[in-house]
């Protein structure tokens, strides 16, 4: 039953996604705007799947803690819901993603609107084409949505901060909204199989800008780790260095 759930939802999540790309892209082309239009409806139907389908429940937390206007926003990433969800408590998230996805269908048309693609293979130039991009994004009111960790790690992986995020800290000198997060116990960052059960996203309180380097990277990952543990059953939880 666990699979066949998992496989209609699947259909249901693509399927989704294909419907309200096509349906939104004549007013996109007119507007970028209705970029968000459209993630925000697609997560709505990608977490009334999870809920009627599935058997999963999606909350969010701290909204208190969400930023007015232009932001930086880091935060754990251990699904695709993690690209999905932000769109229901950001109101123009922007997120930087691997360049190969601009060539996916229906989804790769939306990145190249106005998200931040990001060529792992460039090194330092590619790090200043994202510094730059994310720049730009917070000059006009976005929230720019990075995963300090660059890509999905399964529960009870050992923190793989990379140095991205100090980057885009220290340009910008803004504070950075951490966000931690248990989507992994419902949704792996690879495979088919969907669980059901209860997820959290916690925006936690901003770190205020000006911090040194190391100093700033500590904090981050304590925050995020620390609370993001706390999420997690008893018997799955690591223990995190205060």
């Amino acid at each position: 039953m666990k699979l066949l759930r998992s496989l209609i939802f699947v259909v249901w999540l693509y399927g989704a996604m294909a419907v309200i790309g096509l349906a939104l892209w004549p007013f996109v082309l007119a507007d970028d705007k209705y970029v968000y239009t459209a993630l925000r409806c697609w997560a709505r139907t990608t977490l009334w799947g999870l809920r009627w389908i599935v058997g999963a429940r999606v909350s969010f937390e701290g909204l208190e803690n969400i930023p007015e206007g232009g932001a930086l926003i880091a935060m754990k990433h251990q699904s695709m819901l993690d690209t999905i969800a932000p769109s229901l408590f950001l109101k123009q998230p922007t997120f930087i993603y691997k360049a190969e996805l601009g060539s996916a269908p229906v989804m790769g048309a939306y990145l190249k609107q106005n998200q931040i693609a990001v060529d792992r293979g460039g090194h330092a130039k590619a790090l200043k084409s994202v510094v730059r991009g994310a720049r730009e994004a917070v000059a006009k009111g976005r929230q720019v949505v990075i995963f300090p960790e660059g890509t999905r790690q399964p529960l009870g992986a050992p923190p793989d901060y990379k140095p991205g995020i100090a980057a885009m800290y220290k340009d910008l000198g803004i504070p950075v909204t951490p966000v931690a997060l248990n989507t992994g116990l419902i949704w792996k960052p690879k495979g088919l199989m969907r669980s059901p059960g209860s997820v959290t996203f916690k925006i936690l309180p901003p770190i205020p800008p000006g911090l040194p380097r190391e100093e700033f990277m500590r904090e981050l990952e304590r925050v995020i780790e620390t609370e993001g543990d706390a999420l997690l059953p008893p018997d799955q939880r690591r223990t995190i260095a205060a």
